[in-house]
């Protein structure tokens, strides 16, 4: 994938900062910590993938960034999940991270180095597009989409068990939040269907009410006062 492509970033006391959108890729109180309470916990996932009783679970993330909420992700659900089970991750990122500031995104978290070498491994390879990534002997298959995700979205057709709504916010990434992402949101929703997000922009809310999800407001992390979570309840299209 040609230079043009990768996002222009700089480091700041230690941690990665986003200059095409002027925010912070993660919490600058902890990262990490933002990630359980936020896209974890809100969506339940301990709890779902120890009573895990079909034999995949998806979600679709729109923000790839750090691929923090991967590697938690996947570290929780090779503890937690049946053996014969699978995790579908779907992500779409516009701008994805040079691999030398992913591997620096990634040393700040060293209890993930066995599923961030495999991920830095295959994502030499990276290019503009789908990019299909097999972790922990396929017990876990990421789908990286390079791309605007006006254009991903349709294309997708798996539903989601859940949902990461983890863009920059809408103030300074007004794309990621548009009708149309919502209403693929919708379409790509089953019954129960649940999806967090550090925001809590009335944009975000009022949007996600309108295409069928009961949206709660939900103590945020850190300097963020409040967030959303919420359940698909709407008509499954």
């Amino acid at each position: 994938m040609k230079n043009r492509l990768f996002t222009a970033l700089e480091w700041r006391d230690g941690q990665p900062y986003s200059l095409i959108f002027d925010d912070i890729y993660f919490s600058t109180d902890d990262g990490l910590e933002e990630t359980n309470q936020v896209f974890i916990a809100q969506n339940q996932l301990e709890t779902r993938f120890k009573s895990l009783e079909v034999e995949a679970f998806t979600i679709i993330e729109t923000g790839f960034g750090t691929g923090l909420n991967f590697l938690v992700t996947s570290a929780l659900w090779l503890t937690r999940a049946p053996q014969h089970a699978q995790l579908h991750f779907y992500s779409i990122e516009k701008y994805p991270l040079k691999i030398a500031d992913l591997s620096r995104a990634h040393a700040l978290w060293p209890q993930f180095s066995v599923i961030s070498s495999e991920l830095l491994n295959q994502y030499e390879t990276l290019k503009s597009g789908t990019n299909q990534f097999s972790i922990a002997g396929g017990r876990i298959r990421l789908s990286l989409q390079v791309d605007d995700i006006a254009l991903v979205l349709p294309q997708l057709t798996k539903k989601a068990n859940a949902w990461f709504l983890d863009g920059f916010a809408p103030a300074k990434n007004a794309e990621m939040w548009t009708v149309d992402v919502f209403a693929h949101i919708a379409r790509l929703s089953q019954a129960n269907s649940t999806f967090a997000t550090f925001t809590s922009a009335g944009l975000v809310r009022r949007g996600l009410q309108a295409v069928g999800f009961k949206v709660e407001k939900q103590a945020g992390f850190g300097k963020k006062r409040e967030m959303l979570r919420g359940t698909f309840v709407g008509e499954f299209l």
